[in-house]
């Protein structure tokens, strides 16, 4: 497996780039905006194409790098369910599997430092956040922090796994890059109380100063940018009404563009052909499924997504490819429950 830990020294962020090969596709944990181009450089170096790019929770002390690797490379963005940002491309949930090729991570929601902290495990890692540090843990003061839900997520989740497993935190500001469950149990002074409100009383008087960038990072990390927005402009954005008034007139052609774990979760519009979004520069190129089917088919091809983020980089990607007629739902397939349009499972 292909593993880099990053390093951000203005705000203390670690990022994390996995791929299980060269060449192949590749995922991002807690990208800094002003790295962007490191990571992109790396990412080249190493022969890997970046599908995924994904947020523990909404930073307070330094800008994301999602939006610029969306906007680079057209790859999908992640974040908890219960994440306030305005959109983004996939959001997961307790108990979901985020996946690349050859990498699956076990999604844990782990609230606390903040309501929308996500953690990530894979086998012998669990990327944390800012849940657990490293000799600490993330600040319960702002962002509807409670430190009795970040007790429990630490407690009743994170320390519950194998002693051996590494812990790979979004944040140190001591020189530290990793730890382990077991060395954490032992050594973290704010894991040796013994109580929740012992616990509770600890984090209520730590008494820090607010993030130097909190200002600025919160509301910038709320708002990643609506694609849809600029494909809507174009034209190619189909509002709910008129796609299931074309529906009915046998007037289109469906695509969708989630994972099969997805279309599982959460159903699938009536006669939608399955094309992962992944797979989309393969399915456009002469000889592709996408491809053929819009030389076959003389039907508009409408692409959807959950909440129309890939769907809208879909449509640009397929516009670029000559096939001039293709739009998307907008709002994707949230917008299209919204309405209460048919849904098959």
């Amino acid at each position: 497996m292909i593993f880099r830990q990053l390093f951000d020294s203005v705000s203390g962020t670690y990022t994390y780039l996995l791929a299980s090969r060269r060449g192949g596709e590749a995922l991002i944990i807690d990208p800094v905006l002003e790295k962007v181009d490191r990571y992109l450089q790396l990412i080249n170096e190493l022969d890997l194409r970046l599908v995924k790019a994904v947020d523990t929770h909404i930073h307070a002390d330094h800008i994301t790098g999602l939006g610029a690797l969306r906007d680079r490379t057209r790859c999908i963005t992640v974040m908890g369910e219960n994440s306030k940002v305005d959109v983004v491309s996939l959001r997961v949930a307790e108990g979901d599997k985020l996946t690349v090729e050859g990498v699956s991570l076990d999604v844990l929601y782990t609230p606390g430092h903040t309501d929308d902290s996500y953690s990530f495990l894979l086998k012998d890692r669990v990327f944390t956040g800012d849940t657990l540090l490293i000799r600490g843990t993330g600040r319960t003061d702002f962002q509807n922090g409670d430190p009795r839900k970040q007790y429990d997520s630490i407690f009743g989740k994170l320390l519950k796994l194998p002693e051996e497993t590494m812990v790979f935190p979004a944040h140190d500001y001591k020189g530290e890059t990793v730890s382990t469950i077991g060395e954490e149990k032992r050594f973290n002074p704010r894991l040796q109380v013994k109580s929740i409100d012992e616990y509770v009383d600890l984090m209520n008087n730590l008494k820090l100063p607010n993030p130097k960038m909190m200002d600025v990072a919160v509301p910038a990390n709320l708002r990643q940018g609506l694609q849809q927005e600029e494909v809507a402009k174009r034209g190619w954005a189909l509002p709910i009404a008129q796609a299931t008034e074309l529906m009915e007139r046998d007037g289109l052609t469906l695509i969708d563009l989630r994972d099969t774990s997805e279309r599982q979760k959460h159903g699938t519009i009536p006669g939608s052909v399955h094309a992962p979004y992944p797979e989309l520069a393969r399915n456009l190129q002469p000889g592709g499924k996408l491809y053929e089917l819009a030389r076959k088919d003389s039907r508009r091809m409408v692409f959807y997504c959950a909440f129309g983020e890939r769907s809208a980089m879909a449509v640009q990607a397929a516009q670029d490819a000559g096939i001039l007629g293709a739009c998307h739902i907008q709002g994707g397939l949230d917008a299209w429950k919204k309405a209460n349009a048919p849904i098959e499972r």
